[in-house]
């Protein structure tokens, strides 16, 4: 049984696990739609809904945090305070959705195409 485990760990250490999730997130802010596999679809959507909810927020401080968050990457930054997080003003969570799409060829890996609601 697995309790009380609540991330993967994709067989990454932990630097590159944050980069992996980082650059998956600023490529669904940029695209608004990505396909990767479903593990990965599945960890991205907390990552970017807690994004998207501190950009709700629209100070200096949330840009700060934003900025932090994505590597100093101004331009996912800007497009999170100024289209997604009034796109998203009145609801309440549930940004993102996860849609299954089959299995890759190669290694019959679980595909899933992530994508703003």
């Amino acid at each position: 049984m697995i309790h009380k485990r609540n991330k993967r760990k994709f067989s990454r250490r932990s630097a590159h696990r944050t980069s992996l999730l980082r650059n998956l997130s600023k490529s669904l802010i940029n695209c608004e739609q990505i396909t990767t596999t479903l593990p990965k679809a599945k960890s991205l959507r907390s990552v970017v809904e807690k994004l998207i909810t501190i950009g709700k927020n629209n100070s200096l401080h949330s840009r700060r945090q934003l900025i932090s968050k994505l590597g100093g990457s101004l331009k996912e930054t800007d497009k999170i305070l100024n289209v997604l997080s009034l796109r998203y003003k009145e609801r309440k969570g549930g940004y993102t959705r996860v849609v299954k799409a089959g299995y890759r060829k190669g290694d019959c890996a679980p595909m899933a195409i992530i994508q703003f609601v």
